[in-house]
């Protein structure tokens, strides 16, 4: 009788849980609901929300002991890239045309090395070498800035790697199984590399990562993916327009600025808080996300048959990508001309890529 007794009380206990569970849900899809109804507000206002606390986020991540450079190429290309992933993933598994994905890739990259460093440079300057000029700067300091040039220089080295595989694999007009085995292989070990890198650099410094560090990663992530259903539900309010709206003719374009800008948030709030390495870094990182993720991910669903304008497309990214490096290396910053050059290029890239 005891037991049966326990039984019902704890059945009712769940019971009502349930009911009150089930009660909260119900207000929580009538909010959301109305919310949506608000809409193209409301979306532009979630993707503006995730993307600052996805960077305040990140903000704490390197202070747990994620150091800068790394954190620029190890974190932000996931919660940055992360729609170029589901694009891709979405695409080969639906039997998607290859040449789209080649294409949009190489766009994100050219965007990444000239736009998205060239207007913060614009505006504030990039200035990897903040201390050379400094005398009384701490030892301990201009140390770790040199190795955070370092590795920078190892990110943009890396690039043309990639790009180089990604050209040499596809000389026979073609990207196969095979060849995305290995440009997916290439990013998996480029990652394992910095995370091994991680764990060297805090032995160094004799400090260990807390766990709550996974569940900062983890909260990036999510707020990646608020950042992305806030795009895609923009998307879809342009394409209920329907034609004859500027928005709705232009949405190629639209979508395409529209998954840029968490790039551009992190961009500019880093170039804004003077941390030139990782603007360079997240920027470089989420290239390396398009190649030779991207475009290996697709290749195991689907053959790729190349475009034509491949090569043009990994030119442009190889000189912009060796113009960066002789900034870093020899002077240490970006001048502010040579993001106005790298901002007007793209303006040049821009036009004759959708008016040519």
């Amino acid at each position: 009788m005891n037991n049966d007794g326990f039984l019902d009380s704890l059945m009712g206990i769940l019971n009502s849980v349930s009911a009150n569970l089930k009660a909260v849900l119900t207000r929580l899809d009538g909010l959301w609901q109305f919310l949506s109804s608000l809409d193209p507000w409301f979306s532009l206002i979630l993707f503006l929300a995730c993307s600052m606390l996805m960077v305040y986020r990140l903000n704490v991540l390197e202070r747990k002991g994620l150091e800068g450079t790394v954190l620029g190429t190890l974190v932000m290309p996931y919660a940055s890239g992360f729609p170029n992933l589901v694009f891709a993933f979405s695409l080969g598994r639906q039997g998607g045309s290859g040449a789209v994905i080649v294409e949009n890739c190489i766009v994100n990259n050219v965007t990444n090395l000239t736009l998205l460093i060239g207007l913060p440079a614009l505006i504030w300057g990039l200035n990897i070498a903040t201390n050379r000029s400094v005398r009384n700067v701490r030892p301990s300091a201009s140390k770790l800035q040199q190795l955070n040039t370092l590795s920078l220089m190892l990110t943009l080295v890396a690039l043309f790697f990639f790009t180089g595989a990604l050209w040499a694999l596809g000389r026979d007009g073609r990207l196969d199984f095979g060849d995305g085995l290995v440009l997916v292989g290439l990013f998996l070990f480029w990652q394992v590399l910095h995370v091994f890198d991680v764990l060297k650099y805090n032995i160094h410094q004799r400090r260990s990562l807390p766990w709550t560090v996974f569940v900062d990663v983890l909260l990036v992530v999510v707020l990646g993916a608020g950042v992305l259903s806030g795009i895609d539900r923009l998307v879809v309010w342009v394409m209920a327009l329907g034609p004859g709206f500027i928005l709705y003719d232009q949405l190629g374009i639209l979508s395409g600025c529209l998954m840029v800008l968490p790039n551009a948030v992190l961009a500019m709030y880093y170039a804004w808080a003077r941390r030139a390495d990782i603007v360079y870094s997240s920027q470089v990182g989420d290239g390396h996300i398009c190649i030779p993720m991207c475009i290996g991910l697709f290749a195991l669903f689907s053959v790729i048959q190349v475009p034509d304008r491949m090569v043009l497309g990994i030119l442009v990214i190889l000189g912009a990508g060796l113009l960066h490096l002789f900034f870093v290396a020899i002077i240490g910053r970006l001048p502010r001309f040579m993001g106005a050059l790298l901002t007007i290029a793209y303006g040049v890239f821009l036009y004759t890529g959708f008016m040519g």
